[in-house]
């Protein structure tokens, strides 16, 4: 790597940590989107105590004595009209089940209470649950007879008897989780629970439920009947609310999930956006709406319409490193009262883990809630650095092993261009004393014509002094996909090798009594060892090209310093990231030491000795240039 690479990589590190910078939200905007994001919540807490207060007053008059019973009824009636009858009751659970997940239903709201992904742990090896209890709120909101009716207030019918619901399993092989090619082929069983808030008189709202076996979907079908009647003749939309506190699944990171949860949305037919995953944010979704996500690191809820949504409200919450959640997200969407006289709204969840492969099988855009990179930066990720992984991950199990075979493959791939980087560097090198010597024939105030020179000399040689650059660059997509690709693939959560017990996070091994700006608390030995590794590699780097002398006595100094701020980045980082880069720098030295051992510098010398002894051949574009330059210093002298 010569002095030109190691300017581009300290420019573009700046160019992205300025960025980063100059993006953050100033103390006005996060204090405005605060005291809204309050008052907004403190409307809502005050109406639910106030509905609170007045179930609780109707049912202690009801308990009194048989004579008030007529007023309690007149009393909700006033308050809920023809869906009175379905205000009182007693909570109760129905717990719909396959070998992937518990989906708890409520009969309160007729709402999902809870989601289990069984066949993952969070962070302190409690099970994984997406969300639970009345940190969701979850269902229908309109008016009826003037009346406001959120339906996540009231007791819904369910169509079994039964506390828990389970979709017959079978054997799924290692690898098949999940996965609907498998299933078409290995159809399997299903079960819906219906829950139903019946208002009398033919009016009523259905929630159908419907969990497949070795399917993370749950089909969600909204039917409604007679509402129009209620809501009036010109009530064309309902809403429907969504709103979740997200628990806390991985150890707290300021680059995990922190960072990375937010709500991502796809327009119908069209592009999938997300909001500022490092901040609150809300936004108006003024167009149809395909599906919304409530994503996490490595976990999603995702709302699926089999049409659309008619438009949306969405907002994040972003809570403190030190909180049990992470975020509360909203979505408050638009349905369509009646679609083509059936009263129905036919949709499906998504409660699964964010990996590439699942989600790319939906055909749904719901894979680019992985962040993979930008253009180039993702094709590389979604074509090159995937397939091999999950190759790798079909017949090894050892994760450590798997990104040390992925090190290798990536080296081979980019073998040829290292090479010629090297080739490049080796004869700039041998070039060194002669370009010193042209050098030295010129004054100081004459650095433009020694330049020119030096390029002429170059020219003659046959030498392009970017020849040991150039390959560098086409290098830099493989390792910026590298660094998206580690902190999001869930593949390697939890894993653990050597002294790393998760992979997929930072791999502490001492906590620090006191915080270091940008470096954290803790001490990341991979990340450790890629420094020291990459501090060695520089020293040899500039050994085997001179970098650093009398013509740029600045540029050593930088080459040293680089290796220093990745050890502040990346020491928060997930450690596979740390431990392929600290490979990659090892597998380099090996390539390095190899070329060394085989190519024979002298005869390369003789070959640019050669090469300067014959005439350089000037292009017909570089004669045509000259001539014009040539015609035009004539004409101007004619001029004069």
């Amino acid at each position: 790597m010569d002095k030109n690479t190691i300017a581009g990589l300290v420019l573009i590190f700046a160019i992205l940590i300025t960025a980063s910078y100059f993006n953050k939200p100033n103390e006005k905007e996060i204090e405005k989107l605060r005291v809204k994001n309050d008052s907004i919540a403190m409307i809502e807490m005050t109406k639910a105590k106030e509905d609170a207060k007045k179930l609780e007053l109707s049912s202690l008059k009801q308990d009194n004595s048989k004579t008030d019973s007529a007023t309690v009824h007149t009393e909700l009636t006033n308050l809920y009209g023809v869906f009175a009858v379905a205000a009182k009751g007693e909570e109760k659970f129905v717990t719909l089940e396959n070998n992937l997940m518990k989906v708890v239903l409520s009969n309160k709201g007729g709402k999902i209470y809870s989601v289990e992904l069984k066949n993952y742990k969070r962070y302190n090896g409690k099970p994984l649950v997406l969300f639970e209890g009345e940190e969701n709120r979850f269902g229908l909101n309109f008016f009826s007879q003037n009346k406001s009716i959120q339906t996540d207030n009231f007791f819904f019918q369910p169509s079994v008897a039964e506390n828990v619901v389970s979709v017959t399993s079978t054997k799924i092989p290692t690898g098949m989780e999940g996965r609907e090619r498998y299933n078409k082929s290995n159809p399997g069983d299903s079960k819906t629970v219906a829950m139903r808030l019946d208002a009398g008189d033919n009016v009523f709202i259905e929630y159908d439920y419907t969990l497949k076996n070795n399917s993370y979907l749950v089909d969600f079908n909204i039917k409604t009947a007679g509402l129009k009647k209620v809501a009036g003749a010109n009530s064309e939309f309902v809403n429907f609310l969504w709103n979740v506190n997200l628990p806390r699944q991985e150890k707290m990171s300021k680059f995990g999930e922190n960072n990375q949860s937010t709500i991502y949305y796809k327009f119908d037919k069209d592009v999938v956006d997300k909001l500022a995953p490092a901040k609150s944010e809300s936004k108006s979704l003024s167009t149809k709406v395909k599906w919304i996500g409530f994503k996490q690191q490595f976990f999603s809820s995702v709302l699926i319409a089999d049409q659309a949504f008619q438009n949306a409200q969405i907002s994040t919450k972003k809570k403190d490193l030190d909180s049990a959640y992470v975020a509360e997200m909203t979505a408050d969407l638009t349905i369509p009262l009646d679609i083509k006289g059936s009263e129905n709204f036919p949709s499906k969840f998504y409660f699964g883990p964010n990996q590439y492969n699942l989600l790319n099988q939906y055909d749904l855009g719901m894979e680019e809630q992985l962040s993979l990179g930008w253009t180039v930066i993702g094709w590389v990720n979604k074509w090159l650095v995937i397939p091999a992984f999950d190759f790798l991950h079909r017949y090894i199990g050892n994760f450590g092993l798997i990104i040390l075979l992925l090190t290798i493959y990536i080296k081979l791939i980019t073998l040829m261009f290292t090479y010629r980087s090297y080739i490049s560097q080796a004869k700039m090198r041998l070039l060194k004393p002669e370009i010193e010597e042209i050098q030295k024939k010129f004054s100081e105030d004459k650095k433009l014509e020694s330049q020119q020179a030096v390029m002429a000399f170059y020219k003659k040689a046959g030498v392009n002094p970017m020849g040991g650059c150039l390959p560098m660059v086409l290098q830099m997509p493989i390792l910026i996909a590298m660094f998206y690709f580690f902190p999001i693939s869930i593949e390697l959560r939890q894993q653990s090798f050597l002294w790393a017990t998760d992979l997929s996070s930072f791999d502490s091994i001492a906590t620090l009594p006191f915080t270091i700006p940008v470096y954290g608390n803790h001490v990341s030995l991979f990340c450790l060892l890629m420094t020291i590794t990459n501090i060695f590699y520089v020293k040899y780097n500039n050994e085997m090209t001179g970098a650093g002398t009398q013509q740029m006595p600045g540029m050593k100094t930088m080459m040293y310093l680089m290796p220093l701020m990745f050890l502040f980045i990346f020491n928060s980082y997930a450690a596979g990231l740390s431990l392929y880069y600290f490979l990659s720098l090892l597998f380099t030295f090996v390539q390095m030491f190899i070329f060394k051992k085989l190519i024979d510098e002298d005869k390369i010398h003789a070959q640019l000795k050669a090469k300067q002894k014959v005439p350089v051949t000037k292009s017909k574009f570089q004669t045509r240039l000259e001539d014009m330059a040539k015609q035009k210093a004539l004409n101007d002298k004619k001029r004069r």
